[in-house]
């Protein structure tokens, strides 16, 4: 398995994995949140590849003091295999690479799947409400 900062040639492929993962919603670009993500000084896209192209993505970065993961994907024909665990480490280690003590997600309340895979990665519910507002 290669772990690797995703490349601008890879965005569609990426961005057509978070769609079958259910992660993207209409109103947010996610071509622009990729190429954001991939040009930031604090973020990237982490991508991991077999023979036939993209399995898996995660989105990283931080604020300085915590550390987000934002959509975690791993192709269905993929799934349960540990592409997404060993995508979660290498997070961990971007994240602890750049000195950032607290690493953090967001999942949907109503997806009980993955709330479980998190959880069996020691993840545990914070007791905080995210509150949001668009800009644009």
């Amino acid at each position: 398995m290669n772990i690797a900062p995703l490349t601008d040639k890879q965005i569609p492929d990426a961005v057509s994995l978070w769609t079958e993962a259910g992660l993207t919603r209409p109103w947010n670009d996610a071509i622009a949140d990729c190429r954001r993500a991939l040009r930031g000084p604090d973020s990237t896209v982490l991508a991991v590849t077999d023979d036939v192209g993209i399995v898996a993505t995660a989105m990283v970065g931080h604020d300085g003091h915590r550390g987000w993961v934002y959509s975690l994907a791993v192709a269905e024909r993929c799934r349960g295999h540990g592409f997404g665990a060993q995508l979660m480490s290498a997070c961990e280690d971007w994240v602890r690479d750049r000195g950032i003590p607290k690493i953090q997600l967001m999942v949907r309340s109503e997806n009980s799947d993955v709330l479980s895979f998190y959880g069996r990665l020691g993840y545990d519910r914070s007791d905080v409400v995210v509150l949001g507002k668009r800009l644009d």
